[in-house]
């Protein structure tokens, strides 16, 4: 058979996931705190005819391999980590990270490691808990769940995080801070949907995750806007584009198994 049918195959199926990832991309791009993915692509090992010849001194010089390739597979499907643009909703509960850093997010006290998300749409369920629009308890700088005090008639959240209440006699006293995590290798994270990551082994050393603070030079987690979100840093332009990329890059590898098709014919037919 002939070896151009299969990389045709390979091919067409290369294009087939990025079109399934470009599908993703635009099926988000107002979803908040979604970070876009891409489709990287690598040849497949190489048939090789004929080997290297070292060249003779004073006589016959080198000889390169004959190598043909036999298709192409995907080498990795990265989800670029890069900053979204900023809405403005004046909410008091709707928060943006303004640099690295993750809001940490879990179902319960049972939970050992929380969630991760970028996705700030905050809040303020019934038992006073700062919850996420599914429910999720949002995490102080210790690993706690945050709950305002009875008392507390309203408050506001400085860019650390830190937050400051008003009590019912009129005096403000500072809370507890909103945690954030920071990761080394954002790219490592595991999607599980609903804007949610869970931590691996490849996000973190040993998949550890230990809460922090906003604003924080050290651990160098980005400052917490209050009254903002962070919206999908899918960019249409590119989006577009790239399908149409991988539209012609699929017609082309088509194009490719049909003409093997028709030199198979040819061979068939050479005996009648």
């Amino acid at each position: 058979m002939l070896r151009s049918m299969y990389s045709g195959v390979s091919g067409m199926r290369g294009f087939q996931t990025k079109l399934d990832v470009i599908g993703n991309n635009i099926a988000n791009v107002n979803t908040i705190g979604f970070k876009s993915g891409r489709v990287m692509f690598k040849d497949i090992m190489s048939q090789t005819v004929s080997g290297v010849t070292a060249p003779t001194d004073g006589a016959q010089g080198g000889v390169n391999a004959k190598q043909i390739g036999l298709g192409v597979s995907i080498g990795s499907v990265d989800t670029l980590h890069l900053a979204g643009s900023a809405m403005t909703t004046n909410n008091p509960t709707d928060l943006r990270l303004d640099g690295d850093g993750f809001f940490l997010v879990k179902l319960s006290d049972a939970q050992e490691t929380p969630f991760l998300t970028r996705a700030g749409d905050f809040h303020v369920d019934s038992s006073r808990n700062l919850v996420t629009s599914d429910g999720l308890h949002v995490l102080d700088s210790a690993g706690g769940i945050i709950q305002l005090d009875e008392a507390v008639t309203g408050f506001s959240i400085s860019n650390d995080g830190t937050i400051v209440q008003t009590m019912s006699d009129g005096t403000t006293q500072p809370g507890v801070q909103i945690g954030v995590g920071k990761v080394s290798n954002p790219q490592g994270l595991e999607k599980i949907g609903g804007n949610l990551y869970r931590m691996t082994l490849n996000a973190n050393a040993d998949g550890a995750l230990e809460p922090t603070t906003a604003n924080n030079t050290e651990t160098g987690t980005g400052a917490i806007v209050a009254g903002q979100l962070e919206m999908s840093n899918v960019d249409l332009t590119n989006e577009f584009t790239e399908m149409i990329v991988a539209q012609r890059g699929f017609q082309a590898n088509s194009r490719i198994i049909t003409t093997s098709d028709e030199v198979l014919q040819e061979v068939v037919n050479l005996k009648r």
